[in-house]
């Protein structure tokens, strides 16, 4: 069990975790003709645009309610109504979802009580969807951000089902966490359907930021769930929560609807995946598919190939709560050693993690981390290059914002296919990373490298049963 350390640093110094408000923005661009605005100055707003587009490299939704050093002293209930009314005049969006952010929240400005009262001055607004979600930047992280904008959505858009309605069993409410891409959704998507399940994302990114050019341009956001089904999604036979931080709203589903949920804490890594592929037969009444027989012995056999090249590495591994427990547990049974973990926040999982000591903390304590602790690969958003390059040691990058790869909004983690080519992508990193510094090539050491933990064959030979 790993022992949870907050630091008392004064500053944070080339800082790991992103802010509270971008988190529940990112999750409100998952709906389908969606507005976030975020009331605060217009630099909060300026920077967490510029994070979003040079990630994505796509036309990203987002307006600020443009506080001043006045207004926010006087209060802001005249920005937030002028917003709302200039974003529905000008850009008809179907929902308009409101974060706050440190100043406003610093002033104690009551949102919920102005939206109230604009609903009152303006019977236009009276039913029109306004989620206002509280995110102050001063506290928390990303995943809060977006844990609590999602729970907000459940809590305010899905509708209760009346006493008689019927659930379709067939269909599955999924609350994806902020550590998938629109490429992890899409994979989802695909292995539900071959089960002859119905899924509805809540929020859904694959849908408005995987990267497509729509036929005309919109001022919102191009795709994701729509309101109405959100609403709907009370008739479902089952929720699937994906992280830790979907809990919060997987409750929040189950407390107004009753429908049941199943909580996965991480998609990534053989166990995990076998879990997974067995509730989807046993929900849906159906065979395995062949092709997932399939797919899960490749990933057992790139397990094999590749633990030689991952087996025994020292590991230091920087990144929001649920993925640095998803990317550290896969590693791990992968043969690595986590000598270096920092996050960015709190969260039941940290314990669990397969290491001495999870520091919440930034890039600067991950780089010492990692120094005192010899890693030799270094894992997390792509702020941490410059440590990487001051450590000499390879770089993997994972997590937002990922600003200098193409591709990240495709990049695939989940599943038994995402997991495979997570661990070819690991392991051709550490090949190239030892043909550079003229190190000896795998075959003159093969025999030597660690096995995978917790006998890996042997699990394999023994479930090979179980999921066909």
């Amino acid at each position: 069990m790993a022992i949870v350390i907050t630091p008392n640093k004064a500053c944070a110094v080339n800082p790991l975790k992103m802010s509270q408000p971008i988190g529940g923005a990112f999750a409100f661009m998952g709906l389908r003709g969606a507005m976030p605005l975020l009331h605060g100055s217009q630099g909060c707003t300026s920077f967490g645009l510029t994070l979003f587009v040079r990630h994505f490299k796509e036309a990203v939704p987002l307006q600020t309610t443009a506080m001043s050093e006045m207004t926010t002293v006087l209060g802001g209930y005249d920005n937030v109504e002028q917003a709302i009314l200039n974003i529905y005049n000008r850009t008809k969006p179907e929902i308009i979802g409101i974060c706050s952010t440190g100043v406003t929240e610093t002033n104690g400005d009551d949102v919920d009580g102005y939206i109230k009262l604009i609903r009152k001055k303006h019977p236009q607004l009276a039913n029109y969807p306004l989620v206002y979600v509280s995110t102050p930047d001063f506290k928390d992280a990303f995943q809060d951000g977006w844990e609590k904008a999602v729970a907000r959505m459940v809590e305010l858009l899905v509708a209760r089902p009346a006493a008689e309605a019927k659930r379709d069993p067939a269909r599955v409410n999924v609350l994806p966490g902020c550590h998938l891409s629109p490429g992890d959704l899409d994979e989802l998507r695909t292995i539900l359907e071959d089960f002859g399940l119905k899924p509805a994302f809540l929020p859904d990114l694959a849908g408005s930021l995987d990267g497509h050019i729509p036929e005309e341009f919109t001022p919102t956001t191009i795709g994701g769930i729509g309101v109405d089904d959100v609403a709907s999604m009370g008739q479902s036979g089952w929720t699937i929560a994906i992280g830790t931080q979907m809990r919060r709203a997987a409750e929040a589903m189950q407390a107004k609807t009753g429908v049941p949920f199943r909580l996965f804490e991480r998609l990534c890594g053989l166990i995990p995946n076998d879990e997974f592929i067995a509730f989807l037969s046993e929900i849906s009444g159906r065979p395995v598919p062949s092709k997932y027989r399939r797919q899960r012995g490749q990933l057992a056999d790139a397990m094999l190939d590749a633990h030689f090249h991952i087996g025994g590495r020292k590991l230091a591994i920087g990144a929001e709560p649920d993925l640095l427990f998803d990317l550290s547990c896969m590693l791990h049974e992968m043969g690595a050693q986590v000598t270096a973990a920092v996050t960015t926040t709190q969260s039941p999982v940290l314990k669990r993690i397969r290491t001495n000591e999870v520091l919440i903390g930034d890039l600067e304590d991950l780089e010492e981390l990692a120094r005192r602790g010899g890693c030799d690969l270094l894992i997390t958003h792509s702020h941490g290059r410059q440590a990487a390059a001051r450590l000499k040691i390879p770089f993997f990058r994972a997590g937002f914002p990922m600003f200098d790869r193409i591709g990240a909004g495709h990049q695939l983690t989940v599943g038994y296919r995402g997991t495979r080519d997570l661990i070819f992508d690991i392991a051709n990193l550490v090949i190239a990373d030892r043909e550079d510094n003229h190190q000896p090539t795998p075959d003159t050491w093969r025999t030597s490298a660690p096995p995978l933990r917790s006998g890996r064959r042997s699990f394999i030979d023994a479930t090979e049963s179980s999921i066909a």
